[in-house]
């Protein structure tokens, strides 16, 4: 079996013709400046070592190695040997609060942004663990189901925005009942849901939620960001801002960080509250437990194991190329004896 890397430089191999046209085209010039110059005999006393042969035989040299080299860029790749690669690691949910108070600007550049860049940041950490992403606001909406691709889990994130729910509020009990879909029980006993929100929840019975979970081995440790003096919730059209949220009096909304509900989720799931106004505060604790967790096999995959093979054209080419510089345009001696193009004979 054999394969190959980039196809696109076979185009390069155009050159090979229009070399050979030069050539010929180079060829005739000379021989029809040559004849004007002196008759063939004068000619051939005057340059007795002038070999056609020597000049064809250059080319075809010069030609096969720019060949190889060309092959080498398109890089063939052989082999038929099946590798199994075996994947460890645990399974990580972020469940991540993108309700309207989350674009509180009380630190920077806002309460939303943050929060992606923690996740961001933790997800780089990682190894092989599968990681999957909620949304919650009103509601809870599965962003991303659980998977190994890290570079998705963080194009999904980006796009995160209070715009994606229906509903506004914080359904922290609708992210945790949406987690309990992400795990396998079969494959995995080390599961993490991290909580990512400012703490602004209207629910009485997340606690009891979060136990129950936490009782089905899920760990839960949450995020708080923003600050508890809090800030204005801003309102946008069109990315504009417009103006700040009011209550029904017609004044200006103050929205707080509540670390104490953070606190109370993570204490009922024997997890553990942390600061995320510090972007590495979070980063690193979490990061630390996963490393330090269990590692459980949870994917077998096998592949065949193509090897490079542009070396090998790589020092033909080289090769030949070598020989194209040391081997000159002359008649030599031994080549006299073949005679290839019936030189010697046309003189008698």
């Amino acid at each position: 079996m054999y394969r190959i890397e980039e196809p696109i430089y076979f185009y390069l191999l155009a050159i090979i013709p229009a070399l050979i046209v030069v050539f010929v085209l180079v060829l005739w010039w000379k021989k029809r400046t040559q004849k004007k110059f002196s008759n063939p005999v004068l000619l051939e006393k005057l340059a007795p070592n002038t070999s056609t042969f020597k000049s064809v035989l250059k080319l075809i040299i010069f030609l096969l190695g720019i060949s190889a080299l060309i092959i080498s860029l398109v890089n063939p790749k052989m082999g038929t040997k099946l590798k199994t690669v075996k994947r460890e690691g645990v399974d990580i949910v972020f469940a991540l609060d993108v309700s309207k108070s989350m674009l509180a600007k009380d630190i920077a550049p806002n309460r939303l942004e943050k929060a992606k860049q923690i996740i961001s940041k933790i997800i780089d950490k990682l190894g092989s663990d599968r990681v999957g992403i909620i949304i919650y606001a009103g509601n809870a909406y599965p962003l991303l189901p659980i998977t190994t691709d890290h570079a998705a889990a963080n194009m999904f994130l980006q796009n995160a925005n209070p715009d994606m729910v229906s509903s506004q509020g914080t359904d922290i009990n609708g992210a945790l009942e949406l987690a309990k879909t992400y795990y396998n029980n079969d494959e995995q006993t080390n599961r993490f849901l991290v909580i990512i929100s400012d703490g602004e929840d209207h629910q009485e019975d997340t606690k009891q939620v979060a136990q129950n979970l936490a009782n089905e081995g899920v760990k839960i440790y949450t995020v708080g960001v923003g600050t508890e003096n809090g800030g204005p919730i801003p309102m946008h059209v069109n990315n504009a801002l417009v103006g700040y949220k009011k209550d029904n009096k017609g004044e200006t909304v103050i929205t707080k960080r509540m670390p104490k509900v953070l606190q109370g989720i993570a204490d009922a799931a024997n997890g553990k509250y942390i600061d995320g106004n510090v972007t590495e505060n979070p980063v690193k604790n979490i990061a630390d437990i996963i490393a330090n967790a269990e590692k459980n096999e949870f994917e077998t995959k096998q592949f065949s194991d193509y090897k490079d093979q542009f070396q090998w054209f790589l020092a033909i080419g080289i090769f030949f190329l070598i020989i194209d510089i040391f081997l000159f345009d002359k008649k030599t001696k031994w080549l006299r004896k073949v005679d290839l193009f019936n030189e010697e004979k046309a003189k008698k």
